[in-house]
This record gives C-alpha cells, structure tokens and sequence, in this order.
C-alpha cells in the first residue's frame, strides 16, 4: 500500500459574499476532488491544538503525525533545518520576512505593513537584501540566512525566545505597537530599512510596479527542535515535497527524504506537474511508501485577499497534481490512500490564519466508502466525522488503529 498526502496550505475558508456565500473550495471547478468525493471519507479535523497559535508549523506538525503540544519549539528553528544552520541547544532562531512597509509616514512606528511576502519577491534578489542586512547590520552574537523568496532566518547565540508577531497578522496595521520589546531586535528592525528602502533591487521593483522588500520583520522565535524519526515511529519510508523551508525543516526534523522540484517557488505559478511527476516516481520507481505533497499557494492567495487567485490555485492542484498522482498510481498498479486537506483556514476576510478545524477526504484504491457528492468545509462537517486531536489522523491513513 502507498500513502499521500496533499496538503492544500491555507485551503479552508468562510463563505464569501461575491461568491453567493460560496468558499473558494466551493466555487473552484475540481473535477477530480468530485469524482473522489462521492466514494471517499470526509470529515473535520482540528490540526491546531486548542491554545496554540496557528501557523502552518504548528498545523503541519499535527498532519505528519507529530503532537505540537510535545514537539513544538517554534517556526524558524524547523526552517533552520531545512537552510542547514547547527544550531546549538542555546541558539534562538528568529524568522526574518522581507515585508513591505508603507513609506509615506514620517516615522518606523507611524509605517503599516502592506505585504508580508513583498510581492512574493525571488530568492535571487532577496539574497543580495539579506547581504546588505548582513553588512548593514553587523552585531556580536547575531547572524543572517538566506531562505527562499521572502522568508529568511536570523540566529541569536546563546539567546532567549521572545514573543513577537507574525507579520500577516497585521496586515494594513500600524507597526507601532507590535515592535518587539527587545530594544536589540527593534532597532535592527529600525536600521533595516534605512538600509533597503533606496537599495537598487528595490528601486528596480518600484520601476516595474512590483512592492518593494524595504524592512526586515522578525517573529517566530524558537529553539532547536528534537523529532523522532518518521520511519521508526510509523514503518513507511517517507518523502516530502516541498517549496517552503518549514516544511523542508519538519522532513529533515523527522529523517524524511527533501525532493526538490524545479520551478517550485511556494507561489501561485509554482511546478505543479512536476511535484506531481515527483510524487508518482519516489513512490513507484524509488522504493518510497510515503508523500506529502505540500502547496503553499492558496495560503499565500488567502493572505493577499485574493479570492481570484485563491480558487485559481486549489483548480490547479486538482487538476495538475490531485488527477495525475491518483490515476498514475493507479496505472502502475499500486494500492494507494491518499489524504487530501487544508493545514489550516486563511480566510479571505481575515488575510490571516484561523485555528477552526479543516475538511479532509480520505480516498483508499482498494474500497469504496460512503462520501458527499462534493468535497467542501460544509460537505464535511455534515457527515459529523471528527477529529479532534490532529496528530491522529496519520494513523487513520496509515490504518494503524483502524
């Protein structure tokens, strides 16, 4: 038997009234989810324990099988892993966005965040940003990493773990009062964008019309996180695929095996087909038992109030990802189930993350079960299947207790 998972980041969402009190799960045309729909379980699942922030560290962590409230250390330090920092146990890892600040105030505290993923801007000019920060920035103790487009990392020795906030948290909002209180952290934050706002990669962004990376945001602060393998704890070699570094993180965590597609970005326009290709060839031509597909883009579309893009980008994972993977598993002869859900809700109206439970679909080749002639929130939640403690689902797919 094979095992998929297709996490749909940031999927779920609440009804919206441009789309006659329609979600974008609703309204996007996914042949393949409706032709598995019908003879697949769905149901609720909370990934986000009650009391706990969420974030797609935290949800991510309950999908894969891994109880935040046992293993949870923070976000960045799960990205830490990924970009490949040794970070000692007394390390704190900060995230370090590249945001977009508005410019007009006469103040830092007066400025508001427009974009916490400045446009969704390249890995290659966000390396030339992160060097400046890197000489811009020096301090004793402190040291810059590249991550991928927007998303990089700060490393504090010897540090302590602070509570901050997330940047997509506040979109539109003042900064003033959401600095950080550490004076250190709040003036880097500070100098940051002195040091961007006139920096040639962002003169050449304001040019072409594209949102410039004028500050460095901080949050998601956290210590070296300790997983038990994957592979020991549920007897499947696994695999991720992924575009994102905290997902990358979580598989290097785990002892999971990293495939990189190319021309996987973590946006709307990411290689869809080729993850798909990825995930049919590790699980029939590379010994693997295990997949989890993760797509970060209707999360990113949910933050940029996109209810275009973000039907846009579940159309696409069905038809370039949830079609191809479940027929050519099939065509090559393999039993397979395959778990289809949302990590988390990033409603439209919010532009930010909800802790609300999320619909999942679960398809086995090998049996029919009894489902809903649409995959959605509402489809779910009427079959009154429910599953409170996220980290079990795995074990349902896996039929370890079934």
């Amino acid at each position: 038997m094979k095992y998929i998972i297709v996490l749909c980041d940031g999927m779920a969402d609440e009804p919206i009234e441009e789309l006659e009190g329609r979600t974008p799960l609703e309204t996007a045309k996914t042949e393949n989810l409706d032709r598995l729909a019908p003879v697949s379980e769905l149901g609720m699942v909370r990934t986000v324990p009650l009391g706990m922030a969420p974030g797609s560290d935290t949800a991510n962590l309950s999908v894969i099988g891994y109880d935040p409230k046992a293993f949870y250390t923070g976000r960045s330090p799960l990205e830490a892993l990924s970009i490949g920092v040794d970070m000692d146990p007394q390390d704190v890892s900060f995230r370090c966005n590249l945001v977009t600040l508005s410019e007009e105030e006469n103040t830092y505290e007066e400025r508001r965040i427009l974009d916490h993923s400045s446009g969704e801007i390249t890995t290659q000019e966000a390396a030339l940003l992160i060097e400046a920060l890197r000489e811009g920035l020096k301090a004793d103790g402190y040291a810059f990493y590249v991550g991928t487009s927007y998303r990089h990392l700060l490393i504090q020795k010897n540090g302590e773990v602070k509570e901050l906030t997330a940047p997509h948290d506040i979109l539109t909002k003042r900064i003033g009062e959401y600095l950080p209180a550490d004076e250190m952290l709040r003036e880097m934050m500070e100098k940051s964008y002195e040091i961007l706002k006139a920096h040639p990669i962002n003169q050449a962004r304001r040019e072409k019309g594209l949102n410039p990376a004028n500050s460095a945001w901080f949050w998601g602060a956290g210590t070296r996180p300790v997983l038990t393998s994957f592979e020991k704890k549920n007897h499947v070699k696994g695999a991720m695929i992924s575009a994102v570094d905290l997902l990358k993180g979580i598989a290097v965590g785990a002892g999971m095996h990293n495939i990189t597609v190319e021309g996987a970005n973590g946006g709307l326009h990411t290689n869809y087909a080729g993850k798909a290709e990825a995930a049919v060839k590790a699980l029939t031509e590379e010994g693997y038992d295990f997949v989890y597909i993760h797509v970060e883009a209707p999360d990113e579309m949910g933050h940029q109030g996109s209810v275009k893009d973000k039907i846009k980008a579940i159309e696409y994972i069905d038809a370039q990802i949830i079609g191809p993977v479940s027929e050519q598993i099939k065509e090559a002869g393999e039993e397979f189930r395959m778990l289809v859900l949302p990590d988390h809700p990033t409603p439209i109206r919010l532009r930010t993350h909800t802790g609300d439970p999320v619909p999942y679909l679960l398809y086995d080749s090998t049996r029919q079960a009894k489902g809903k002639e649409i995959y959605s929130e509402k489809t779910a939640e009427q079959t009154g299947i429910f599953q409170e403690n996220g980290h079990e689902l795995l074990d349902h797919l896996l039929e370890k207790n079934d």
